[in-house]
């Protein structure tokens, strides 16, 4: 019965450090701002490789892009930080 105690504390560190890392991960995106997200006006087809995708946003002016889910397709987003 002493075993018990020894595994219910273990449980609840590791619950503690879970939550401690994810409230700092959660801090550091705040602290990165945030990301939008617009449609690629020149990507064309369907969107299978990311690095193609963050090409093409290059030269829309966009500093990335990646490939994501957009109902039942993917299409190329690109990225650049919120105003």
């Amino acid at each position: 019965m002493a075993g018990n105690g020894v595994g219910t504390r273990l449980s609840a560190l590791f619950l503690l450090v879970l939550l401690v890392i994810t409230i700092g991960m959660m801090q550091v995106q705040e602290a990165e701002g945030r990301m939008c997200k617009t449609p690629s006006g020149k990507f064309k087809g369907y969107c299978v490789s990311s690095t193609n995708c963050k090409n093409v946003c290059r030269t829309e002016g966009f500093p990335t892009g990646s490939c994501d889910f957009h109902v039942t397709s993917r299409k190329c987003y690109c990225y650049k930080p919120c105003p």
